[in-house]
């Protein structure tokens, strides 16, 4: 699927009858036909791009920094017994720390999903840390697609979050299968590459939509995490 980007410029499929949740996100009442609505929002840059083969046409992209280096990275601030990492049995991939939240619980993840974090009212989510062949702008598109593919009625919201030099977004969003069963999520991906490979890192947090206080924007887990590279 490709975005048009702007200030902040949407791509609507006629939506059927739509109703605002708590967060001002559009959930279809009815789920008749496939509606998705996208919203990409970009912010001006200091600095353009010396790469002319990187595609800015999407937030967040930034010139692909080097290969980093074994034991490089960056560190997540923050007292260290309000964190928790995630890894996955690939020994070349990072080890991804996040912040966690108070009254959230862990456990381990499988494959490509490094970590499970569960919470108070059916809130939960994953970080995963998967290899990709795929630039940043095209890795991001194909989550993004993924994405508003896992609901027939979907809103999806995307906004520049790079990240210690890396490529990254953060993304809000709703799914709606049928009325009374809709959810609200946030992402938090970035794009990482390392001497043997790169890696796209996806923090995803859900709950059903319009529970008490959850706001995927504010949630420390879609803030800064922590990247180690072995």
């Amino acid at each position: 699927m490709k975005y048009a980007v702007g200030q902040a410029i949407a791509l609507t499929c006629l939506l059927t009858a739509c109703v605002d949740n708590s967060e001002g996100v559009p959930i279809a009442e009815e789920a008749a036909v496939s509606d998705t609505t996208i919203t990409a929002t970009t912010t001006p840059s200091s600095t353009m791009p010396s790469d002319p083969d990187v595609d800015t046409a999407l937030p967040g992209i930034v010139p692909t920094p080097p290969p980093s280096a074994p034991g490089g990275g960056c560190t997540l601030s923050g007292p260290p017994s309000e964190q928790v990492s995630a890894a996955v049995p690939d020994p070349a991939a990072p080890t991804i720390t996040v912040a966690l939240p108070a009254g959230w619980s862990t456990t381990a993840g499988q494959g490509d999903v490094g970590l499970r974090l569960t919470g108070p009212d059916q809130m939960w989510a994953t970080v995963t840390i998967a290899k990709t062949a795929l630039p940043p702008a095209e890795a991001f598109e194909r989550y993004a697609d993924d994405a508003v593919a896992a609901s027939d009625i979907s809103t999806l919201s995307v906004l520049p979050a790079e990240l210690c030099g890396y490529s990254g977004q953060k993304l809000l969003g709703s799914w709606a299968d049928a009325p009374g069963s809709a959810v609200e999520f946030g992402d938090r991906i970035a794009h990482i590459p390392t001497s043997t490979g790169d890696y796209l890192v996806a923090v995803h947090v859900q709950a059903p939509a319009q529970t008490p206080g959850f706001d995927p924007l504010a949630s420390p887990l879609l803030g800064e995490f922590g990247i180690v590279i072995p």
